[in-house]
């Protein structure tokens, strides 16, 4: 049995999109270990083929060399391959450090020492499941990502917040990289307002700590509907409220992606992002991308502020577009 370790991007989305990656490497018979760090753990935590997940001890954004030298003490002799999903050079640090035998990622930010199977670096913006599904070798497929929760985890976390499954609506409005990814939160109070006025359900809003803020703001807007659960929960309840909810309506985020895996009726607004890039892969998703509709030269410009100031490929959806299409992927079986 092959013994892998598989160094896990930062990001909860591109966590996501690498469990295709991880399906791949479990369906032939290696044993799983993941290493993440805290914020992305809880997503491997809720993957199947994945034996263990370490959560490595490192600050965002610094290189932590003796850190990184003491887990990589920790893991020698443990395994024999190692998956190295990040292109910088100090994500490839643990195993090189760790002596494992075969050290696998893409060319990155030139790490020729550190990894000794290195893949071309893809030119543009590559879809990103097929990304890092190609790290395990031989055709890639088509494949979605997919998460679990056992019925126990999900029925906990529905009690612990007064709520039944499939009998409330999930918004995730937020998004890490900047505004310019954000449907405006007056759109998503009208649409809060209008589906609450429809079907009676409470809406969750879901987020980190640093969009408690724009939640607040899309409550205060939409007077009785909307429940503020951002800031308010760990990652994997915030999970399992997705996946018990009835729908989802997002951002291009890790949020959207997490409704994704689980195959939740969702409706995911794209602004300066592109849904070739990162679409969620559910058969159960519609995307609202206005570029070709309003012929926008500039999308997707991937910036995190508009730079002209207008953000036309945002505040052009509407909310009764936007509940048309949640009402048109809630009939999709």
């Amino acid at each position: 049995m092959n013994r892998a370790l598989l160094i896990a991007p930062q990001w909860i989305g591109d966590a996501v999109m690498s469990q295709p990656l991880v399906g791949r490497l479990a369906a032939r018979g290696d044993d799983v270990t993941v290493a993440a760090l805290p914020w992305v753990a809880p997503v491997y935590r809720a993957m199947a083929g994945v034996r263990e997940v370490i959560e490595l001890p490192f600050a965002h954004g610094r290189l932590d060399w003796s850190a990184r030298r003491r887990v990589a003490a920790t893991l020698r002799g443990r395994f024999d391959t190692a998956y190295v999903l990040p292109n910088s050079i100090k994500s490839a640090l643990i195993p090189f450090f760790a002596g494992i035998p075969q050290r696998i990622g893409y060319q990155g930010e030139g790490r020729p020492l550190l990894l000794n199977k290195r893949l071309p670096n893809p030119g543009g913006r590559p879809p990103m499941v097929a990304f890092y599904s190609t790290l395990a070798g031989g055709p890639v497929e088509t494949e979605r990502p997919r998460l679990q929760f056992d019925a126990a985890t999900l029925e906990r976390v529905t009690t612990a917040a007064d709520l039944a499954p499939r009998q409330y609506w999930a918004f995730a409005p937020g998004a890490e990289y900047g505004p310019a990814k954000c449907w405006p939160a007056l759109h998503y109070a009208e649409l809060a307002r209008s589906l609450h006025t429809a079907h009676g359900l409470p809406i969750v809003l879901l987020g980190s700590g640093k969009e408690v803020a724009l939640c607040d703001e899309i409550a205060a807007a939409a007077p009785g509907a909307c429940r503020v659960l951002a800031g308010k929960t760990t990652l994997i309840d915030a999970m399992a409220l997705i996946a018990g909810a009835r729908g989802v309506v997002s951002n291009d985020s890790g949020l959207m992606h997490v409704a994704a895996a689980f195959g939740v009726p969702q409706v995911a607004v794209f602004g300066s992002t592109s849904p070739e890039h990162t679409p969620p892969l559910n058969p159960r998703a519609q995307v609202i991308w206005l570029k070709e509709e309003l012929q926008l030269d500039c999308a997707p410009c991937f910036d995190r502020t508009c730079r002209f100031g207008h953000t036309r490929c945002l505040t052009g959806v509407s909310a009764q577009r936007v509940e048309a299409a949640l009402a048109d992927r809630l009939r999709v079986a």
